[in-house]
């Protein structure tokens, strides 16, 4: 789909009301300004045009209009000006009073907006009158609007209309334009049934209470832009691997501090032959007397070359006569074979941006500019629940009791991904045990939940997750095996990750979901993922999105198992990682590889 930008109108003091700031009423327990930026939450940027409001998103850009409370042309125009000359193809326009707009709504309008090559495509009401305030226009066409007016201030929306435009009827997009209409919203809330100017529609519920399977793109999306970021600190890099840099990373010396030979021979000064002397120089020792023209020194590699070098003469160019007389031996090339001072990194150049994962590579690149601890944010710290009456760990099996067969692996496996996993537990099937571990987790980062995400008699996540009155990311997943996982994050920012009981199902989506998880919760950039083709993806693709196991071909590229028992992890056993199987895939597409580093 092509990118979307979103600019969200939210500047006016309704005059039908009074003049009270109309973004900020609240229906339903948000106001209609977090309505808005609920529907537009996966636009790749956002700008709030309007007064100031302290608590957005730092990620949202926040302007006005000039002259303040000018309309909303001029709103337009000071938010498209925001976006610049990179804005996405795509932007939507949106009023910040549409109590019932939903994120499904606007998708659909988005997918109208590519699909239908109109210069802007707009929601009309059950009655057929169009709402200019919500449109997603072609970018061009939009700035071509703008351009042709005189001035933008107090111009009516129509004014911006192009000819070329298309009207969708849709539902749940009645506005709040006077104190009656919001006593109608908020009765809407409380009963089911909206009825505002007239029509009678059934108002969606908020976003993050959303029940529908979520492609793993989306849902990988979401985590790495809507989850909290952790606190940043700072810490000795060597001491928090899997960490990520929260500020971009500086020499503090250059690299190499002095000039140093690059190779095992011979510090030389001016042109051949040449005098050799009888002191050496050694990587950490005194550096060699300086040169005259015509001398040379014995030097090892990473040593401190004299004064007056010239070139570094390596022992397999070189040749000693009997009267210690240095020679280049004939048809050598000519090189200089010494590290210049500060030639690799100066003082002040970047060693790594911010979002950078502190990885063993990031340790030994900053220790050679003489950085030991920098500002990062992470490792996250994750608590590990196993659920189940039936699962032991330890000890004997009783009758009806399975084995543990996952729970002594998984902190191996959130290792992969940069999570440290500080404890586990194990939490038997009672109605309200998972209250108190959610109510105790605010000493960690991450809850890790195997088990109890279903909707069975033993699976008591989700009322728990709905008692505790955290916010829904994923609810659940477009995903075979895994479409019983659910991520939502507690008021103290703690993240919930549930997963299926199944281990294979489990382990497929930790690997799956971990790394998105993480980036969204350090600021981290995203992982490169490891692509090449499932040369029998026909045999393993179904309706939905699959997860197998893989081995590497001879040939290159994945051969993947359609038949995977999700009971035990016995088909990992000789296989390399697993595979992200598309829809209806055929052979040789193109699939993500997750390898296994065990």
């Amino acid at each position: 789909m092509t990118a979307v930008d979103a600019i969200v109108l939210a500047g006016g003091r309704a005059s039908r009301m009074g003049g009270v700031d109309k973004p900020a009423i609240v229906i339903g327990g948000r106001s209609m300004l977090d309505a808005a930026l609920a529907a537009v939450r996966l636009c790749a940027r956002t700008v709030v045009v309007g007064p100031h409001r302290s608590g957005l998103d730092p990620r949202i850009v926040q302007v006005r209009e000039v002259p303040p409370g000018s309309g909303p042309v001029a709103a337009v125009g000071a938010g498209l000006r925001a976006l610049g000359p990179t804005a996405a193809p795509l932007v939507v326009v949106l009023a910040a009073d549409l109590p019932f707009l939903s994120e499904s709504t606007l998708t659909e309008l988005i997918r109208y907006g590519n699909e239908s090559g109109a210069d802007a495509v707009f929601a009309a009401d059950e009655s057929g009158r169009p709402q200019y305030l919500i449109g997603v226009w072609r970018r061009a066409a939009l700035a071509a609007a703008l351009g042709r007016l005189d001035s933008l201030i107090n111009q009516p929306m129509k004014a911006l209309i192009p000819a070329d435009t298309v009207t969708v009827t849709m539902a749940g997009i009645a506005d709040c334009d006077t104190e009656e209409q919001v006593r109608r919203a908020r009765l809407a809330w409380d009963t089911g049934v909206a009825e505002l100017g007239g029509s009678s529609t059934r108002p969606a519920p908020p976003p993050t209470a959303a029940t529908t399977a979520l492609p793993l793109d989306e849902a990988r999306d979401i985590l790495r832009t809507s989850l909290s970021r952790l606190t940043d600190y700072r810490a000795e890099l060597r001491s928090v691997r899997g960490a990520t840099l929260a500020a971009p990373l500086t020499a503090v010396a250059p690299l190499p501090r002095f000039d140093v030979s690059a190779m095992d021979g011979y510090a030389v000064a001016g042109a051949g032959p040449w005098r050799l002397r009888r002191d050496i120089g050694f990587a950490g020792g005194r550096r060699p007397v300086g040169l005259l023209p015509g001398e040379a020194v014995r030097i090892a590699t990473g040593a401190h070359v004299p004064d007056g070098t010239t070139r570094v003469l390596r022992d397999e160019f070189a040749r000693i006569e009997p009267d210690d007389t240095l020679h280049q031996r004939p048809d050598s090339p000519l090189r200089d074979d010494i590290r210049r001072h500060g030639e690799d990194r100066d003082r002040g150049d970047l060693v790594a941006p911010e979002g950078t994962a502190v990885t063993a590579a990031l340790v030994s690149a900053a220790a050679s500019v003489e950085i030991t601890e920098a500002l990062v944010r992470g490792p996250v710290r994750a608590r590990i629940i196993m659920t189940g009456d039936e699962i032991r760990s330890t000890g004997p099996l009783q009758t009806g009791q399975t084995r543990d067969s996952i729970g002594p692996i998984l902190p191996d496996v959130l290792s992969w991904c940069g999570i440290r996993a500080v404890d586990q537990v194990h939490l038997r099937d009672t109605p309200r045990g998972f209250d108190e571990v959610l109510g105790a987790a605010d000493d960690c980062d991450l809850l890790v939940i195997v088990g109890a995400t279903g909707g069975g008699a033993a699976d008591q996540l989700r009322a728990a997750i709905a008692r505790a009155e955290a916010r829904i990311l994923v609810h659940r997943l477009a995903v075979r095996p895994g479409g019983s996982t659910v991520v939502a994050e507690l008021a103290n920012g703690t993240t919930i990750l549930g997963l299926p009981g199944n281990p294979f199902a489990a382990l497929a989506t930790l690997m799956t979901l971990s790394p998105a998880l993480v980036e969204g919760r350090t600021g981290g950039h995203p992982q490169r993922p490891l692509v090449g083709p499932l040369h029998n993806a026909s045999a393993i693709s179904g309706p939905v999105t699959r997860i197998v196991p893989a081995r590497i071909a001879p040939y290159g590229g994945w051969l993947g198992d359609p038949q995977v028992r999700t009971t035990h992890l016995g088909g990992l056993v000789d296989r390399d990682g697993l595979v992200i199987v598309a829809a209806e895939a055929t052979d040789d597409d193109l699939v993500e590889f997750l390898p296994l580093r065990v």
